[in-house]
């Protein structure tokens, strides 16, 4: 469906990405009946934000709301309706469920687009352990829906019918990389920079000076072991380190670990789910040190939403998960790029042409 140097609109490419495109949209159309058969109410987020999001990594699109008098305020396009999806929650809404668009600057290639769509969904009042049903359902459905037996990417095969397999961030790390990560994480949550360093070392991979312990974690991640991960079957890795918590709250069987879990198939990340983390100020400071990370790294942070954090103080127990649309589709279809299931892809430009994975 690729390697054209014609545009998408060209009539000949289109009618070759046609295909693709119409399972695309069957798809959305189950999935949209799939979540109100459940008792969902879907919901539209404002693309507009105070802030982007506070991920050290993610970069966002920014804009101005201009006043009357001209006055400027700076506004972002949201990088996921996260946010807005739990001041709902705090608001009384207790299922929902959102297919945004989404904007992520400093992203283009093969399974990255600066303009993308994302299936997000909350459950209050139920174990983030429900969402990994829901994942397995939403596999079928997509398979189903494309009429495959089998996911395809890059010459690998996964089995969205199969029962998924099951892996700690431990497991996965002793298993493909050798390292005992609970070792070098504290119970309080601090981390043993040095002591990971030195495993990531023996690993044979590289380790620089002012690597910072999350570096060193990603890096392993990255390189040993998400190429290992949904072969033959999807792989749901979950119990994230603390300090990769992220927007979820510490898992009541270790405090070492978060109720986080991410979802793969073919090597290829499809979703990340939180048991939710509703303490307004634990999450203040989860934001700053990641806004501080960001600082280090880009030279710039983004606001936090104030509104957000006031919000999250009366939000109930729930549990959140976001879901890439397009990679599902691309692996439901085969197609070797996302660009080939998005009606229409944003135009390159130079600087972002010749993008990576």
């Amino acid at each position: 469906m690729t390697g054209s140097s014609s545009p998408w609109w060209a009539p000949h490419r289109h009618a070759d990405r046609r295909p693709a495109l119409f399972a695309r949209n069957r798809i959305v159309a189950a999935l949209r009946k799939h979540f109100a058969d459940r008792d969902f109410v879907e919901v539209e987020a404002a693309a507009l934000q105070v802030s982007p999001g506070n991920e050290a990594h993610l970069s966002a699109f920014a804009t101005s709301a201009i006043a009357h008098d001209g006055a400027a305020s700076p506004l972002y396009l949201h990088t996921s309706p996260e946010f807005a999806c739990k001041k709902l929650l705090a608001a009384g809404e207790t299922r929902l469920f959102s297919v945004a668009r989404v904007f992520r600057n400093r992203e283009r290639g093969p399974l990255h687009h600066p303009e993308f769509t994302m299936l997000e969904w909350y459950r209050a009042g139920e174990d983030y352990e429900v969402l990994m049903r829901d994942c397995a359902d939403i596999l079928a459905l997509a398979a189903d829906e494309a009429k495959v037996r089998s996911f395809c990417f890059r010459g690998r095969e996964s089995d969205p019918f199969a029962a998924f397999e099951r892996l700690t961030l431990a497991e996965a790390f002793e298993r493909h990389a050798g390292i005992d990560l609970l070792a070098t994480i504290e119970p309080g949550g601090g981390t043993d920079r040095d002591g990971l360093a030195a495993a990531v070392a023996a690993c044979g991979l590289r380790v620089a000076e002012d690597d910072s312990w999350a570096d060193l974690f990603s890096r392993v991640l990255v390189a040993l072991i998400e190429p290992k991960l949904g072969d033959g079957r999807p792989t749901l890795l979950y119990e994230y380190p603390v300090s990769e918590a992220a927007l979820a709250r510490p898992s009541a069987r270790d405090p070492r670990v978060a109720e986080r879990f991410e979802l793969y198939a073919c090597g290829v990340e499809l979703a990340n789910a939180f048991g939710e983390l509703t303490d307004p100020h634990e999450q203040r400071r989860r934001f700053e040190i990641e806004m501080a990370e960001k600082a280090r790294i880009y030279g710039e942070t983004y606001p936090i939403d104030e509104d957000f954090l006031a919000a999250l103080a009366i939000m109930p127990e729930a549990s959140g998960i976001a879901l890439g649309l397009d990679r599902l589709v691309m692996l439901a279809v085969g197609a070797p790029r996302i660009d080939d299931v998005i009606w229409t892809p944003v135009a390159e430009t130079p600087a972002g042409m010749g993008g990576g994975a």
